[in-house]
């Protein structure tokens, strides 16, 4: 060990290609379901969209720049499918190929490991206007997406994960529609779950056949670390029906070839799950390289409707409630200890299946002051706090191999449009002017100690 973590631990920063690329109709790119969604009227937060975003389509190589001197080792970002695939069939798109091969090569050069999402949540349109998750034959067309992909860029990119956090794409796009396709649908969430995994173990296939040997391949998911608002045997029903309806409906067939028997009896009033087929569940448990895990905050959930929460996606009777302090900007609880927990649970979940923690971040608002510095402290706490939150699973034996923080930079995030910044570099999105923030600097400062085996640097927090 050197430090706090492991020899070869590597240290990076996420993105996804709607949030942050703009450019929305240039080289041959056409809509996906989250341009229908961001110009619904009262879709996003202001009326916001991802036309612009940080325009990083066009400043790709000055974020690049940017990266190496944060340190970083790794960069994750997303592939906008209807940039390589604008139509429907499998012609492919050159320029959209262009794009993605030639900032590859600008990681590479600049000594940035590339690490490809192929799915984070922009479905191409003309799918979703043929059922979308909800049609079986989606899975196939991501299989078909995974092969030229790596078929194009797999001589150079080490690790491909399938997909990024498929609960969000399930749940919030077609039970609570709060992100897109904007479904309210309890039906079509479970369906869309199931034909996102088997897009997955589809996917997996597709990338083991294409991929040179040595090839890591991956998905990443964000299990909900959930606990019952009370000691009340309503709020303890609630909890684990959160659990089978957050985790389970995933957990279980990836990595037991299993639907849970309490999921499918707690989800009878919803769905007969007649869209598994003979053979899914194998394909689903398809063997990965390693799990991407992202984490934010814990959920709190109960029986009861409360003032200022929510109804828990894709089964009714659970709420979602309102968090305690110390919170984010998002109303999330900053809480790193269950960072550490979820880890060494899904470290008991898949025994000897190694982890990178490829997404966790807050949003805070940022001032730039009159010399262009942004003094986002809680940021940097927040950051400090759930690195040692790793170091402590690590410590705890949990093979965790890297981690990676969201955002690189402020970009457009989701529903709540440009009102929430996550970056640790500043965007000014009237003028695309990029700035380093102090949580920037702190994040170097962590990498650059660990480098020479230190632990986690000192902070005031």
């Amino acid at each position: 060990m050197t430090g706090l973590f492991p020899e070869g631990f590597r240290w990076g920063a996420a993105t996804a290609a709607y949030q942050i690329e703009g450019a929305v109709a240039a080289g041959g790119r056409t809509p996906s379901i989250w341009d229908t969604f961001s110009h619904t009227p009262g879709a996003i937060l202001g009326g916001d969209t991802g036309d612009v975003a940080c325009d990083h389509y066009h400043r790709y190589r000055e974020d690049v720049a940017l990266m190496a001197k944060l340190g970083l080792a790794d960069y994750r970002f997303s592939i906008s499918w209807t940039r390589v695939l604008p139509v429907d069939g499998r012609s492919v798109n050159q320029a959209g190929l262009d794009f993605y091969s030639e900032l590859v090569d600008e990681l590479l050069g600049h000594g940035v490991r590339p690490l490809i999402t192929l799915y984070h949540w922009d479905l191409p349109q003309y799918l979703q206007d043929r059922g979308g998750w909800t049609n079986r034959e989606t899975a196939q067309r991501f299989a078909d997406f995974a092969s030229i992909i790596a078929e194009r860029l797999g001589d150079r990119v080490p690790s491909f994960t399938t997909l990024n956090e498929p609960w969000c794409s399930a749940f919030l796009g077609h039970a609570s529609g709060e992100h897109a396709p904007g479904l309210r649908d309890n039906a079509a969430a479970f369906t869309a779950a199931h034909h996102l995994l088997l897009a997955h173990g589809l996917g997996v296939q597709a990338l083991r056949a294409g991929l040179p040997a040595g090839r890591d391949v991956s998905i990443t998911l964000n299990p909900a670390v959930i606990r019952p608002a009370s000691a009340a045997q309503q709020d303890q029903e609630a909890a684990e029906l959160a659990d089978l309806v957050g985790n389970r409906v995933f957990l279980d067939p990836l990595f037991h070839a299993r639907l849970s028997p309490e999921l499918v009896a707690a989800t009878a009033s919803v769905t007969d799950w007649a869209f598994v087929r003979e053979g899914d569940l194998g394909l689903i448990s398809s063997p990965i390289d390693f799990l991407g895990v992202n984490y934010y905050t814990p959920a709190i959930v109960g029986r009861a409707p409360v003032e200022q929460g929510n109804p828990w996606p894709g089964i009714d009777g659970v709420f979602a409630h309102p968090h305690t302090d110390p919170q984010t900007a998002m109303g999330w609880q900053v809480e790193p200890e269950g960072l550490t927990n979820l880890l060494i649970a899904l470290s008991h979940e898949r025994p000897g299946l190694p982890m990178v923690v490829t997404e966790n971040g807050s949003a805070y608002p940022d001032t730039v002051d009159a010399h262009g510095q942004i003094f986002d402290g809680e940021r940097s706490c927040y950051l400090r706090a759930h690195v040692d939150a790793v170091a402590a699973a690590i410590q705890a034996g949990v093979d965790v191999r890297g981690y990676l923080v969201w955002s690189l930079l402020d970009n457009f995030e989701w529903a709540w449009g440009y009102s929430q910044r996550f970056g640790i570099i500043h965007v000014d999105f009237a003028t695309q002017e990029r700035r380093l923030k102090e949580s920037g600097k702190a994040y170097a400062q962590i990498i650059a100690a660990h480098g020479l085996g230190s632990d986690t640097p000192d902070s005031s927090c």
